[in-house]
Formats: C-alpha cells, sequence, structure tokens
C-alpha cells in the first residue's frame, strides 16, 4: 500500500520543485495510476463496483484529462516555464507546507491511513502555493487538478466505495472542469486594441 502512496506523492510534489508547464500533463496520468493503485489496493476488483471505480479513474484521470491539459498547452504556443518560480525562499515555504501537512495526519490515524492523510495534505498544501506563485493559466489549471486529484485520494479512505450513480457524477465535474478549463487556457491571449484618435485642428476662417 505504501508504494502507490509514495508514487502519488512523487507526482505531486516532483513537477512543483522541478517540473516546468509542458511535463505536467505526464504528471497528471502518473497521479491518475497512482489513484487506480490506491483503489486496487484498498478495496480490490473482485466486486463490479470497485472495478467500474477502477476504470474510472484510469480512463478519466489517467487518459482524458492528462490529453486535454496538454492540448491546450501546445495551442497556447507559449514558452516552457517552470512551474514554481526556482528560488530557496518558494522552496523552504514548499517544504515547511509539507512537513506541516505529514504532521497534520499522524496524531489522529495510524500505518496507511495516517499516510494517505499526510499525501492528500501534502499535495493540497503545494497545490495552494502553486496556485499563490504562478498566476499562469496553465499553472492555475495543472494545480486546480492536483487538488481535484487528491480529494479523490481522501475518499480512499472510506471503508465502502461511493455509489455507482455518486462516481458518474463525479467523473462528470471532473471532465467538465477540465474541459472548460483546458478551453480557457487554449485560447490565445489577445492584446488589446487601441484605437488612436487623430485631433484635427481646422483654422478660423478670417474675419
Amino acid at each position: 500500500m505504501t508504494a502507490p502512496l509514495i508514487l502519488f506523492l512523487a507526482a505531486a510534489v516532483i513537477p512543483v520543485f522541478f517540473g516546468r508547464t509542458r511535463s505536467a500533463p505526464f504528471w497528471l496520468l502518473v497521479q491518475g495510476i497512482a489513484l487506480g493503485w490506491v483503489g486496487v489496493a484498498y478495496h480490490g476488483l473482485l466486486s463490479g463496483h470497485a472495478f467500474a471505480a477502477f476504470a474510472e479513474t484510469l480512463v478519466v484521470r489517467a487518459l482524458i484529462a492528462p490529453q486535454l491539459v496538454r492540448l491546450a498547452i501546445r495551442r497556447r504556443s507559449e514558452p516552457n516555464p517552470d512551474l514554481m518560480p526556482s528560488n530557496l525562499f518558494a522552496w523552504a515555504i514548499a517544504t515547511a507546507l509539507i512537513v506541516l501537512a505529514f504532521e497534520f495526519g499522524a496524531p489522529d490515524a495510524g500505518g496507511h491511513h495516517a499516510l494517505t492523510l499526510g499525501v492528500v495534505g501534502a499535495t493540497v498544501a503545494v497545490s495552494l502555493m502553486l496556485l499563490a506563485a504562478n498566476d499562469s493559466p496553465p499553472a492555475q489549471l495543472v494545480a486546480l487538478l492536483f487538488m481535484e486529484n487528491a480529494i479523490a485520494l481522501f475518499e480512499s479512505l472510506l471503508p465502502e466505495p461511493w455509489p455507482l450513480p455518486v462516481h458518474a457524477a463525479l467523473a462528470v465535474i471532473y471532465l467538465l472542469t477540465v474541459a472548460v478549463g483546458a478551453w480557457l487556457v487554449g485560447a490565445p491571449e489577445r492584446p488589446v486594441a487601441t484605437r488612436s484618435t487623430d485631433v484635427r485642428i481646422t483654422p478660423e476662417p478670417d474675419a
């Protein structure tokens, strides 16, 4: 159970510290795979409900969402900056937030639950840090999807998966969020056209 949680944490932390904007879809794919792995580890695949939830996670979060984000970033045709500014101050704050997130999850749970809460808290913390540190639309969308995946990871702590209609509704909401965000990100920003007005001075007729 530890391996998929470590994989999810790495896919959330590494791109924020060392990743660039165009590599973000790959890390979203890794997070989707880790989410599916966590679901199998907790609930197995013996029931049709668990298998449907596993398939929904892989198809929606590991395939469709990263592809839509990748296409949006390509349509935007911008440089490939860091997701978060590479400076010691930002790194120190992000590291402190991750440590505090694990301290938050440790006292009230034990074993895998404590690790899961720590990973969820760390992912939410770095997502908020990314939202505050980078105001570019692609980075804002990536941070939002990281946070959505953290919420899905928190759902895995439930003793029983949510009913299939709830899973379907959440999948539709997630897809709509990704689709609208990718559409907004993919639309290039148009410069504001300023209309120049010529001031003409007409001479007054001679009296």
